[in-house]
């Protein structure tokens, strides 16, 4: 240090709100300021979109990347609620765009939150050079621009609107991102599994990026996690290398959570688990993994044992041989997900462990006395 001492008081604090701290430190909101960070501006704004869908609001949600580099997300819903038309029933259009939403969440067990802190829009609209909302509501349109985050004017009713929804249209700040290109397979990926998990879940997504014709998939899967599996299955294994023909799946609705599981096993040494807690991925050692891997070496302890396949002095088969080919996605949706560290990468919950447990043990049990020989093939490689 200098001979003179660095004088620290009250005067040298700067107090930062809403946008403002959002622009100054835009990595503890979306985590990064390069590619990682610019797709979460994405998941932010779509996740409102994907929970009006699944609280039934909303049937649909078309996302676009748009050929002058924005990025367009619209719905089908009943339209946000516009402060100047006086509608009420929940945040206000400005109040959701410019103010983060800390509180409590309305979606239930069943509501998607991938954010990384789960405040809402505003993030994306602080880290935006432009973004133009519209709204269609009892019948009207209206529209209200914003620059930096910062509304430009008030709403304005624009004209009538035809039917109801929601879109938001904006284009990331190229003075904050180190990059601006969107990745269009990254966002192929990550909603093919929300829609996977999320079995209401309709979702569209186009590219009109590219010189030509649009790059346009649509997602939808009535047979949710099954489907999953059999997807990542036919992406892996040539055919007719599953020990059984069928995808296991079961769902069970517990007072701690609720469950949904698929599984198959192949012929291959190789293990592939996902796991996945209200549709955010999960590391191993998650707390409902464990639970996982508790219910199935029970269950096919159990049935060895009833089977006379193992004495009652041979120990239970370890669950690393058990995991041996297994294709499987396990998620869990929780009141009160309890992520561990920033990164929400690893569920913490306690009470995930026995619930999920259980469900494995109990219904994989079941399967395995309904399938007798199928349950053999699989078992006898474990022994």
């Amino acid at each position: 240090m200098g001979e003179k001492a660095i004088e620290y008081d009250a005067s040298r604090i700067e107090v930062l709100e809403g946008r403002h701290a959002i622009r100054k430190r835009p990595g503890m909101y979306v985590g990064s300021t390069g590619e990682r960070g610019l797709r979460q501006t994405v998941f932010d704004v779509a996740d409102r979109a994907v929970n009006e869908v699944l609280t039934g609001s909303a049937t649909r949600l078309g996302i676009t990347f748009l050929s002058d580099g924005g990025v367009r997300v619209d719905d089908d819903g009943p339209g946000v609620p516009v402060e100047a038309a006086g509608h009420t029933g929940g945040p206000g259009l400005e109040t959701l765009l410019t103010r983060p939403l800390t509180g409590p969440d309305t979606s239930g067990r069943h509501g998607l939150t991938s954010g990384i802190v789960g405040v809402g829009p505003c993030v994306t609209n602080a880290l935006s050079s432009r973004l133009t909302a519209e709204v269609r509501r009892d019948g009207t349109r209206w529209v209200q621009e914003y620059a930096h985050g910062a509304a430009l004017a008030p709403p304005v009713a624009v004209g009538p609107a035809s039917g109801s929804g929601t879109t938001l249209t904006f284009r990331p700040d190229a003075g904050i991102f180190e990059t601006t290109e969107f990745v269009f397979g990254v966002f192929v990926e990550r909603f093919r599994e929300l829609a996977f998990l999320y079995r209401d879940l309709d979702v569209s997504l186009t590219d009109e990026r590219p010189p030509g014709e649009p790059r346009s998939v649509r997602f939808r899967f009535p047979d949710g996690v099954r489907e999953f599996v059999a997807f990542l299955d036919a992406e892996a294994w040539p055919a007719g290398a599953a020990l059984h023909p069928d995808v296991i799946a079961f769902e069970r609705d517990t007072p701690e959570a609720t469950v949904d599981v698929a599984l198959r096993w192949s012929d291959s040494r190789e293990e592939r688990v996902r796991g996945f807690a209200n549709g955010v991925p999960t590391l191993e050692g998650s707390t409902h993994l464990l639970g996982f891997r508790d219910g199935l070496a029970a269950a096919v302890g159990a049935y060895a044992r009833e089977r006379r396949l193992l004495t009652a002095a041979d120990p239970d088969p370890c669950t690393d041989r058990i995991g041996q080919g297994l294709t499987a996605v396990v998620s869990v949706k929780l009141d009160r997900p309890e992520f561990l560290g920033a990164t929400r990468g690893t569920l913490g919950n306690p009470a995930a462990r026995p619930c999920v447990a259980e469900t494995v043990r109990d219904h994989l049990g079941a399967w395995f006395a309904e399938h007798p020989e199928q349950a053999g093939a699989v078992v006898r490689r474990f022994l």
